[in-house]
């Protein structure tokens, strides 16, 4: 059965098309900076938000209007596979990602919602012997059932905790019957609503031991994909461990497995955790542990994760600057973590939404490799710490200095200068360089 007959292959048709069924931006086989956009930006679709989410929010009852909904069980789940590649199809994206709940409905029992998960990813890997499209990744979902309602690898529960560890058990195995590149874990109900019933300690300790597990399962049975963590601040516990990237790489260090994870960001997550989304990216990047990107954004006047597809071009830009900076993102890519808005809700709706997001991030490429081919931003920060780069500036650098050294020095000084940050200045340059990227020059 066909679900998108009526919508035609999405091409690239350039700026100046006014099809909406036509990417302005985004040129898959275009090459920016040695690389193919398909190959730097590495789509994905979120299984979740496009082929299970039906679109209610706490005030109303869900508004999508899909042609799978007059099933359920497994055949609703068979559907949606169906579906999922017709799509992935016609929008020519690489990747996909899931939870095992999003393609699998749950049964009475974890023998019952295996063989479920069965069924539906033996489908899963005939369609992909004839699809371009791969798995980004996999993980499992250790937050929505009430059994997780105080937490999976933290719970207080030590059934509970065994219960999400059969179940990342069977993701790594999934993950590596479907070759999954990467496997993510968002500990969406790992942290406390308050402290005064909370072993933080312990909870803290299981968190370690149980991915100390999933590290050495992935070893036995050779699942080689890299393990991501994804942070989010709060939402739906009020302290998440996860909280962002500070927090998440000290939490790797601290328990030995920052050899074994690299970090997936959510745009949304930044800015809840009060970062931007560049922050996020720049402070995994540093450390070399940047993995992978859920392409998604906020909404400036509202404080909770609405996933909203991609579209302030800013953002992707400055995006897309820390990925390049990186190096790209090697194993991982920019899965579209988005649903559309609660009106939105006819099934055309969902190729709209994609075709904004991969043309946002498109667009953002092009510019972000325009300012590093330039030099802006190396030459605004260059010029910025000069002073370390010579006299005693390179000797704090170099670890000569120390405090009797620097003592002295300040003690030799006339007066300081400092020098104008020219923060306006370097947003009318990156406003200049989106501007001219769009007029075609």
């Amino acid at each position: 059965m066909s679900y998108f007959s009526e919508i035609p292959t999405i091409t690239y048709e350039g700026p100046a098309s006014d099809n909406p069924y036509a990417f302005k931006f985004y040129n898959p086989d275009e090459v920016i900076g040695g690389k193919t956009m398909k190959e730097h930006l590495r789509f994905g679709v979120a299984y979740w938000h496009t082929f299970t989410e039906d679109l209610s929010d706490p005030f109303g009852a869900g508004t999508a209007e899909r042609p799978w909904n007059h099933l359920s069980g497994l055949d609703l789940a068979k559907a949606r596979v169906e579906a999922a590649f017709e799509f992935f199809e016609k929008l020519g994206v690489p990747y996909f990602c899931f939870h095992d709940v999003d393609i699998a409905p749950e049964g009475e029992t974890l023998r019952e919602s295996n063989k479920n998960q069965d069924v539906i990813v033996g489908m899963i890997k005939e369609y992909m012997k004839d699809s371009d499209t791969k798995l980004l990744w996999n993980t499992v979902n250790n937050f929505s059932h009430p059994r997780f309602v105080h937490g999976a690898a933290s719970a207080n529960n030590a059934d509970v905790f065994a219960y999400a560890a059969a179940k990342v058990k069977k993701g790594l195995e999934v993950g590596k019957e479907l070759g999954a590149e990467n496997y993510v874990f968002w500990g969406g109900r790992e942290g406390y609503e308050t402290l005064l019933n909370t072993d933080m300690k312990l909870e803290l300790d299981n968190l370690g031991r149980f991915f100390h597990m999933a590290v050495d399962y992935a070893k036995e049975i050779g699942f080689n994909a890299q393990f991501l963590i994804e942070p989010k601040p709060k939402e739906p516990t009020s302290h998440q461990y996860d909280f962002d990237v500070a927090s998440g790489y000290a939490f790797l260090q601290h328990y030995d497995l920052q050899d074994h994870f690299k970090f997936n960001i959510e745009a949304n997550h930044a800015t809840l955790a009060g970062h931007t989304f560049e922050h996020e990216l720049r402070y995994a990047r540093i450390h070399g542990m940047l993995g992978s990107v859920d392409a998604n954004q906020g909404h400036p006047l509202l404080g909770w994760d609405t996933d909203e597809f991609p579209s302030d071009l800013y953002a992707t830009t400055l995006a897309m600057y820390e990925i390049l900076k990186n190096g790209g993102l090697g194993r991982g890519g920019l899965n579209f973590d988005a649903k559309v808005r609660r009106g939105s809700f006819e099934k055309e709706d969902l190729v709209l939404a994609h075709i904004l997001g991969m043309d946002s991030f498109a667009a953002g490429l092009k510019v972000a490799q325009k300012l590093i081919d330039d030099g802006v931003m190396d030459n605004v920060v260059e010029d910025r710490y000069a002073s370390f780069n010579e006299g005693i500036g390179k000797s704090i650098v170099d670890g000569t200095a120390d405090l009797r050294s620097l003592e002295e020095y300040a003690l030799g000084l006339d007066g300081i200068q400092t020098r104008s940050g020219r923060l306006e200045s370097i947003k009318a340059t990156i406003n200049r360089y989106l501007l001219q990227a769009y007029a075609g020059e």
